[in-house]
């Protein structure tokens, strides 16, 4: 398998372990801050991912051109030593007080915003240099990395749904702060030849805007790139509405407490997708990029939007509990199937279409149309919640997947 050979070298299995750790990190501590929220606030929870998006959209706009000119590695453990301090700040006055107080809450949730604002695109900017000499494993490298997330979203919401009834949510912040402290090392190793920025900033691009803005002209340089950012804000904001709001409220007031805790059975449910998700990506990543990526990009929001349908469709059967939520855990493993397929290729069309010195800006702009679709998505969610049920959330989240694949399939491949 072309993942083993990647993880090989020792600058590929550096990062990807450092990825990894941090992501399962990542999955605890957003599962475990997901339900603490709508525990506390209910159908508003989906006002602190409206918060986190709005700092990462912020720090794009004002800090994104500036780091194209620092030293990517430096850049990246940075932004992993700045969320692990600011988790153990969160564990420290959670233990002094004996619970989550709000404040700590919510300047965990910026800082971990500021972070992955500043890591993510160094991290595509660093990809192509690690294997610079072998442009055709670029793909799998982008499968492989992909996969962390995959991999988190399995292992780290499994370990929720094995273990919520007996170990307190405070310890899944704590692994979490752990992981980013593990990834700042792995980082660390990396040879100092990846860490340099590809080309000087241009003057033209020096002003927060202008930096987005170049983004933005470059993938729409390439068509198919220009719809994906674009319609990238619509399912963005509908997946992060449908897996952060409406599967815990459903979870919470329609499913009997005594199947499971609500707790463990909301991370079974995202463990199901993560499931699906690495056996996606392992399929993905073993395969050469298609001829015509936009058929297996297409078929995989489809994939989505219908796994997230059903799962609405299960939760209104006329059923017992225990079949309806039998069918709501196996529609979100058909949900987390369709995921690689878009991610991967976009990823790699982004790193093989456009020049270095534009992926960092692109990126970016990927990043900002992601953030703008969550930001809209729960800020309106939580409004509308008294008019329409969870369920209904989901349906319609569902369709704005299938209205954006039938759109990018009719323009794209036929």
């Amino acid at each position: 398998m072309q993942f083993i050979t990647l993880l090989r070298r020792r600058s590929i299995g550096l990062l990807w372990s450092g990825l990894a750790l941090s992501a399962i990190g990542d999955q605890l501590y957003t599962v475990a801050l997901s339900w603490i929220a709508v525990d506390i606030f209910g159908p508003s929870a989906g006002y602190i991912t409206a918060v986190k998006s709005a700092i990462i959209l912020a720090v794009l706009f004002f800090g994104g051109a500036m780091s194209d000119g620092w030293d990517r590695r430096r850049t990246m453990i940075g932004a992993d030593l700045c969320r692990f301090a600011a988790l153990v700040l969160v564990v420290v006055v959670w233990m002094v007080e004996g619970k989550p107080d709000a404040w700590v809450l919510a300047l965990a949730v910026a800082v971990l915003a500021a972070g992955e604002a500043l890591f993510l695109p160094a991290l595509q900017t660093i990809l192509p240099q690690l294997i610079a000499n072998e442009p055709g494993l670029l793909a799998g490298t982008n499968a492989l990395l992909d996969a962390t997330n995959r991999l988190a979203r399995l292992l780290g919401p499994g370990l929720i749904a094995l273990a919520g009834a007996i170990i307190a949510p405070i310890h899944f912040f704590t692994a979490n702060a752990v992981s980013f402290l593990l990834s700042a090392a792995a980082i660390a190793a990396l040879p100092l030849s990846a860490s340099q920025p590809a080309l000087p900033v241009s003057t033209e691009r020096r002003h927060p805007f202008a930096s987005l803005l170049y983004g933005h002209r470059a993938m729409h340089r390439e068509p198919l790139l220009g719809f994906l950012l674009d319609s990238n804000a619509f399912i963005g904001g509908a997946w992060y509405v449908a897996f952060f709001l409406a599967v815990p409220l459903i979870i919470s007031s329609q499913f009997d407490a005594s199947l499971t805790t609500g707790f463990g059975l909301y991370g079974l449910v995202i463990a199901a997708f993560g499931v699906s998700n690495l056996i996606a990506n392992l399929i993905v990543g073993n395969r050469p990029m298609p001829e015509q990526p936009a058929r297996m990009i297409f078929m995989g929001v489809s994939a989505t939007g219908t796994g997230i349908l059903l799962m609405a469709l299960a939760t209104l059967a006329p059923m017992p509990d225990h079949w309806r939520l039998t069918a709501f855990v196996l529609a979100s493993g058909l949900s987390g199937f369709g995921g690689p397929f878009k991610d991967v290729a976009f990823a790699t069309l982004r790193q093989t279409l456009l020049p270095s010195a534009d992926i960092a800006p692109a990126t970016r702009a990927y990043i900002v149309t992601t953030h703008v679709g969550m930001l809209f998505g729960m800020l309106v969610a939580p409004m509308v919640s008294n008019s329409i049920s969870p369920s209904d959330l989901l349906l319609i989240c569902g369709g704005v997947y299938l209205a954006v694949a039938c759109t990018g399939w009719l323009r794209f491949v036929r």
